[in-house]
């Protein structure tokens, strides 16, 4: 959408309604709570009659020309076969059935802890990105020797690769670009533009030579259009049932728009999605329309041009696709179970075959759309046949061996319900525009009003991804408070505001200071904001142009960068990083991305090429073409070899991680605090064991500002009469009195990992 992701990666728009532009009356507000399941559908369709509506006899044959590319010529269609995952699904499952090694692994029931163990400090890499040494592929690159060495020496455990699978479609006998970073995959296989499937081993052995693991994706929601859509276009076996595409019988062509020669398929204006859904065909308008943009993308449903079918029947589909065009949806309720095959094989062959450890399912709670009553929205966020399909692919890879997380941008119900059953971890969407919003801002009040409702609602950070920096932009819509909490009554600065005007004074606030004088941060639709970590900093700290950016403003800018970092890995959970943040890279300016963004995309500017090892210090642009960003910290061997640079700051701070086993750690409070600028988070370093009484307390505080601050630190669930142990120093830096309270100072962006100790009756 894919992740953030958010979503490329399939993060969500806030809700935008098609009639809102449209000039179309608007349908009754549904309400807060979607339970479509208990309301009747007015208009049931008449008995199934099998004999009917299934076409009998042998497919037609024909003779044309060998280079035909449709339905008529047997080879073509052959072609396409051998290239499409169903086919490869079905092989692959068939090795792995009945075998003993299937039955080795608990495999019902999510374990956040486990997964930790695993890997907890993971590099996210983005293959378009990354500058490598002359000839060599991206996957080599990320299997070099001294990489993996650098990684150790900052205490990065895992490296998640990002699709790297081949994408994007097939129109006659050529294949197309990708339309979403990679995220709508067409193959199995690796895309020769990244290296082979050789090379990603190799990747997974040098990975395991350093203690470390890799992790990839599949995308349970969407491919791309490739061989497998082609297929369901012609009528092909089973794979009509691999996606929500409905045929529209001739009779009712004239309610379908024309498509253009040059095209294959053009997007249903809401007139005729209301028309289709009407007459029984589709289930219509869903409860968000994701990326819309008017003109392009103003519903969910495309349409597609006549297309020969494999029996010589001429046909048009609409077809549903919850992002752009080009990524039909996936449909996980078929009667073939096509669709389920396909991403189940695609996930085996990542865990079996390339030896990772490790799934990130992308798009994946949208994978069940359900007629509603009559005049509302279909039912397509939060179905229980999305927690039933993560289920079954959470508990495939749980079953080999492996484990899953997932990029959910949804409420924290959605999350801590699909996380029941389904995946082990989840990115964290929950507290990423809180922390944000608190550098920029300075205040802290929102994101612990965001972390307290997480814990109360029943998501804790130990099942959570803490993210700095990934491909995708600052994903700032906020759900849930815009959409299931939006007339729900918060404290929020000494007044009650609903959770709607809350999102919408948030999203202001970051908005203004993020982009309304820094020109080098930009909108990306919707969403959110395109920037890197580091250029999100420069913001906070006033910087209105790149060439504001001099090398006097770094220091200030890496302290930030540290505390982010702190404040994401000083919590239980997953912390996750990107090469954009170990070199500390810059936007890229506009004029050199404006191909890309021409068409509303501004994320591109946030992905310039970086240069991880000094592999080529003389290339402009790495091997796919991006061109290369302005590293503020410069390559990691360089870094590693500083001692007050990000690098060796962030290796510091992850040494004290490792020590105190605060990953797997419980958090007990998020409390009030008497300076603004302050955090404070309490932990028990139990290992989520709650009888572990003699477990120690931990306190995380952090300043979001760039002044020196003093305060008060107080919680219920710190203990009296206990010292107060600096772990970076080893020095008691304070006593917590009977009133469970001890005084801190903190420097600007400074923070603090602190334990406590009994005090020795001898003292």
């Amino acid at each position: 959408m894919s992740p953030s992701g958010a979503a490329e990666e399939a993060i969500p728009a806030p809700i935008t309604r098609a009639w809102q532009t449209a000039g179309v009356d608007a349908p009754e507000d549904p309400g807060t709570e979607i339970s479509y399941d208990e309301q009747r559908y007015p208009a049931r369709p008449k008995r199934l009659r099998p004999r009917d509506q299934i076409r009998g006899g042998s497919p037609r044959r024909f003779s044309t020309d060998p280079r035909t590319a449709n339905a008529s010529n047997p080879s073509y269609v052959e072609w396409l076969v051998r290239q499409s995952m169903l086919k490869d699904a079905d092989v692959l499952s068939r090795q792995l059935s009945g075998q003993p090694s299937m039955w080795r692994n608990p495999y019902a029931r999510p374990d956040a802890r486990r997964a930790i163990g695993v890997s907890d400090v993971w590099f996210t890499a983005y293959p378009i990105s990354l500058i490598t040494r002359p000839g060599q592929s991206f996957l080599d690159a990320l299997g070099d020797e001294a990489l993996w060495t650098a990684f150790e020496r900052i205490g990065i455990d895992a490296l998640h690769t990002g699709p790297v699978k081949r994408a994007g479609g097939i129109t006659d006998w050529r294949e197309t670009p990708s339309v979403d970073g990679h995220f709508d995959r067409i193959s199995t296989q690796i895309d020769p533009a990244f290296g082979d499937d050789d090379a990603f081993r190799r990747l997974s052995d040098v990975a395991d030579a350093h203690n470390g693991s890799v992790i990839d994706d599949i995308v349970p929601g969407h491919t791309g259009k490739g061989a497998d859509f082609r297929l369901a276009e012609m009528a092909f076996k089973d794979y009509p049932g691999i996606y929500h595409m409905v045929e529209i019988p001739p009779e009712d062509w004239h309610l379908l728009p024309e498509v253009p020669a040059e095209r294959d398929a053009v997007n249903l204006d809401i007139v005729s999605e209301r028309e289709l859904s009407d007459r029984g065909y589709i289930i219509g308008e869903l409860q968000r329309v994701i990326f819309y943009t008017p003109g392009v993308k103003e519903t969910n449903w495309s349409v597609t041009a006549p297309v020969l079918g494999v029996d010589g029947v001429e046909r048009r589909w609409v077809y549903l696709h919850y992002f752009k065009q080009g990524q039909p949806s996936i449909n996980w309720l078929d009667p073939t179970f096509a669709g389920m095959r396909l991403v189940i094989g695609d996930a085996l062959h990542s865990l079996g075959d390339l030896g990772t450890s490790a799934l990130r399912l992308d798009a994946n709670g949208f994978l069940g759309v359900e007629k509603s009553a009559e005049g509302l929205p279909a039912w397509s966020e939060g179905h229980p046949l999305s927690h039933a399909a993560n289920h079954i692919i959470a508990g495939m890879v749980r079953k080999v061996g492996g484990f899953t997380f997932q990029e959910l941008n949804l409420t924290i119900e959605d999350i801590r319900d699909t996380s029941a059953v389904g995946a082990d971890l989840s990115y964290d969407f929950v507290s990423r525009p809180g922390y944000h919003h608190a550098l920029a801002t300075g205040d802290t009040e929102f994101l612990r009003l965001t972390l307290m409702t997480s814990l109360e609602l029943g998501v804790e950070p130990v099942g959570l991804v803490h993210g700095l920096q990934n491909h995708d932009e600052l994903t700032y819509e906020l759900v849930h408070w815009a959409t299931r909490h939006r007339d729900d009554l918060y404290p929020f600065r000494h007044e009650e505001i609903t959770g709607g005007d809350l999102a919408e004074l948030i999203r202001a606030e970051l908005t203004e200071t993020l982009t309304g004088t820094a020109d080098y941060n930009r909108v990306f639709t919707q969403n959110g904001i395109a920037c890197t970590s580091a250029s999100l900093i420069a913001a906070t700290q006033g910087h209105a142009r790149l060439e504001d950016i001099t090398e006097a403003a770094i220091p200030a800018i890496r302290d930030a960068h540290l505390l982010l970092a702190k404040y994401n890995a000083w919590q239980p959970g997953v912390f996750a990083l990107s090469g954009w943040d170990l070199t500390g890279m810059l936007t890229l300016p506009a004029e050199q991305v404006q191909d890309l963004i021409a068409a509303g995309d501004t994320r591109w500017i946030e992905r310039g090429a970086h240069d991880l090892l000094d592999a080529s210090p003389d290339v402009t642009a790495s091997a796919a073409g991006m061109p290369r960003g302005r590293s503020l910290y410069g390559p990691l061997p360089e870094q590693l070899e500083q001692p007050d640079s990000f690098a060796t700051g962030l290796a510091e701070l992850l040494s004290i991680r490792r020590a105190h086993g605060i990953a797997t750690a419980t958090q007990l409070d998020v409390p009030h605090v008497a300076h603004p600028s302050m955090l404070v988070l309490v932990h028990r370093l139990d290992d989520g064991d709650p009888t572990a009484v003699d477990a120690r307390i931990q306190v995380t505080v952090l300043n979001f500002s760039g002044e020196a601050i003093e305060g008060t630190v107080h919680s219920e669930s710190i203990p009296s009469q206990h010292d107060v142990i600096d772990a970076e120093s080893g020095e008691r830096i304070a006593h917590v009195d009977d009133l469970q309270s001890f005084s801190v100072s903190l420097p600007a962006y400074g923070g603090l990992f602190l334990t406590l100790e009994p005090i020795d009756p001898a003292d």
